[in-house]
């Protein structure tokens, strides 16, 4: 999975007027948690306010609602 996502990143950076149709199938529970893991910490905060920190406290939770959220467009 993380393959097909490097890959669209390559295309998309050689490319920046491509455009890219149904990726939300890539965006699962486990690859968003790890991006979660890499983000770095004491960055601006979400449009909702929320740190890093705060969305962490819940995160399975937070991340579970996310991708039902992603499905569910």
């Amino acid at each position: 999975m993380e393959t097909k996502l490097l890959r669209i990143a390559e295309l998309a950076k050689s490319d920046p007027k491509m455009k890219f149709t149904s990726i939300v199938h890539l965006l699962n529970k486990q690859s968003l948690m790890q991006c979660h893991l890499e983000l770095p910490n004491k960055k601006a905060t979400g449009i909702n306010g929320t740190t890093k920190e705060q969305y962490s406290e819940t995160l399975e939770e937070n991340i579970e609602d996310l991708v039902s959220r992603l499905k569910s467009k």
